[in-house]
């Protein structure tokens, strides 16, 4: 037989084999090791295209190319039946699957996991049982099966009944524990794994991060032995959420080789955080770098322009979203409602939001409460009526925008005429948030006697938000008594908060309770509790400038007190000149 291959490898080198026929230089034993050894590439070659076929989508193609084939083993009918479900096409898979000549433990492992892709957990096991044989992978995949719908006591017996466990036995249980939340089990299960890979490490630390386990979280990837991009972007997600903002960058800045999704955690830390400027100029720096936006790059641009308030940053992200053909997404049109409402360009949000071919639920609680946010109840409820005459069924945040409009416009009766729509004709339960529309909307109009009532019959105890809203109104309409009342509800829930003793303080005063004023004052300091401070801010060209009352760190201050002094000046000249008018009218 060597000396077969040696003299096949002369022949072919030599190029005698395409002047002499085989027949004449073969014997007849020869001849037959000679054409099954080149079938055998063959087979091998068109195994290898049936894949790459599947894989580009052109699955046609690939079953020509395994109809033409003389001879096909079972890498062959494995790599068909594979390709027809990873193309959406399970039953084809499973009719081939039947027909199979021979089937080896690779063929069931395919189905499962087909199964499992298209969401046919209980079809997936039945293969699983049905196995002659199983491997390590079979049961891998059937566990990760479980896991991915949560049937995690399936799971957990199917690990329990496994000869031999590996890395990805392990991994896979780690992460359906963490997806449900059982932190404990997980972090159980890692201590005692044998072996640890990255994905382990990586899969454990985004767990804790996912599940609010930051600390935990933050130990385990300082003893991460060797860190990847994928931890290391699970720990920048998880600063972000907890306002680290800063540690978020020193670690995003010691990222090698950062891709999209760690440049959209970072970009999305900023504009959840309150720090526009920085988001946007992170995302320009993003792009100089060549790094391509993707949807939620733009959504988290969108963010970013409607803390600021920005209106000429958020058109500019609109022209960037047609320049990179987003122009259709519905994400981040949705976004792009959201962010001129919040900028201010109200008639742009409408715009925006005639352009989305198909909206989505999210899409027309979007543009209703874009108008809600403008006090214009008119266009509100003629949206409200045109999503409901489509057949898009409101939720509970399309009543809580309603609700929120008919408070800005003061219309009660149409309050109540939502409140009970939402109950009684959609069967939306109404949340705290509804609730507390509704006590604002009672009290805002003087109807304290509706409004308590309503906290009455509430399912569960009034939180801080109700009371506020009630407390608020006993500002406007001077009830000393009530507005006590909710100040110590308030107090009791969050007495560490500046919100109901500043209230309290104002209603004192404006009932001309001076000693109160100054008791709710002793009160504050000796419980340490500080008013928070609010900022101002204003867009002069590309500059955002930031203010804050009392607060003299503008490098332009000067400049800025005697304009305000001339303005002051201004306003007094004309303020006499019109008492002066005014009194030449009424001699």
């Amino acid at each position: 037989m060597l000396l077969f291959i040696r003299y096949r490898s002369t022949v072919i080198q030599t190029g005698i084999i395409s002047n002499i026929p085989l027949d004449s230089i073969l014997s007849p034993v020869t001849r037959q090791l000679f054409v099954k050894s080149f079938s055998d590439r063959e087979v091998y070659y068109s195994n290898v295209r049936i894949g790459v076929l599947s894989r580009e989508g052109k699955i046609d193609a690939a079953r020509k190319l395994f109809d033409k084939m003389p001879t096909k083993d079972v890498v062959t009918w494995n790599s068909m039946l594979t390709g027809y479900w990873q193309n959406g096409f399970l039953q084809v898979s499973k009719r081939l699957f039947e027909v199979m000549p021979v089937k080896n433990v690779v063929s069931w492992n395919s189905m499962i996991a087909g199964c499992v892709e298209n969401e046919m957990v209980d079809e997936a096991f039945n293969y699983f049982l049905a196995m002659p044989e199983k491997n390590t992978a079979s049961y891998n995949a059937m566990i990760s099966g479980f896991v991915k719908f949560d049937r995690m006591q399936e799971a957990y017996k199917l690990f329990q009944e496994m000869p031999s466990r590996n890395v990805i036995s392990y991994t896979a249980m780690i992460d359906g524990y963490a997806r449900n939340g059982d932190m404990e089990r997980s972090r159980a299960l890692f201590d005692v794994m044998p072996r640890k890979n990255a994905v382990s490490w990586t899969v454990m630390i985004s767990g804790l991060v996912e599940n609010g386990y930051f600390v935990e979280a933050r130990k385990l990837f300082e003893q991460m032995p060797d860190k990847n991009i994928v931890a290391m972007t699970a720990m920048l997600t998880g600063y972000c959420k907890e306002g680290m903002i800063k540690e978020a960058r020193i670690l995003f800045e010691e990222i090698p080789c950062r891709d999209l999704v760690s440049w959209n955690v970072m970009i999305t830390g900023y504009a959840q955080n309150g720090c526009g400027e920085e988001a946007l100029r992170l995302f320009s720096q993003m792009i100089k770098t060549g790094m391509q936006p993707d949807e939620l790059t733009f959504v988290s641009i969108f963010i970013a322009c409607s803390s600021l308030a920005s209106l000429e940053e958020g058109r500019q992200a609109h022209s960037l979203i047609i320049k990179h053909g987003f122009e259709s997404s519905l994400s981040v049109c949705n976004a792009l409602v959201s962010m001129y409402s919040k900028c201010g360009g109200i008639l742009e949000s409408e715009l925006a939001f005639a352009q989305i071919s198909h909206p989505d639920i999210v899409s027309w609680n979007t543009i209703i409460a874009a108008f809600a946010q403008h006090g214009l109840y008119g266009k509100a409820v003629t949206y409200f009526n045109q999503m409901v005459t489509v057949g898009v069924q409101p939720d509970g945040i399309t009543f809580l925008s309603l609700l929120s409009t008919c408070g800005h416009a003061g219309k009660v009766d149409e309050s109540m005429y939502f409140f009970n729509l939402m109950i009684h004709n959609y069967g939306v339960p109404p949340r705290s948030e509804h609730y507390a529309c509704m006590v604002d909307i009672m009290s805002r109009a003087g109807q304290f006697h509706k409004a308590c009532k309503i906290i009455e019959e509430m399912p569960f105890a009034a939180e801080s938000s109700i009371w506020g809203a009630l407390l608020s109104s006993c500002s406007i309409h001077l009830n000393v008594e009530l507005g006590e009342l909710a100040a110590r509800r308030i107090l009791d829930l969050d007495p560490n908060g500046s919100g109901a003793y500043v209230m309290l303080s104002n209603l004192y005063a404006a009932a001309g309770k001076w000693k109160e004023v100054n008791r709710v004052r002793i009160m504050m300091r000796e419980q340490g509790v500080q008013k928070k401070k609010a900022y101002s801010w204003m867009q002069i060209g590309n500059d955002i400038h930031h203010f804050l009352g009392g607060d003299a760190s503008h490098p332009n201050i000067s400049d800025i007190h005697n304009e305000l002094r001339r303005i002051t000046l201004h306003m007094k000249v004309m303020g006499d000149t019109k008492e002066i008018f005014f009194l030449e009218a009424v001699n």
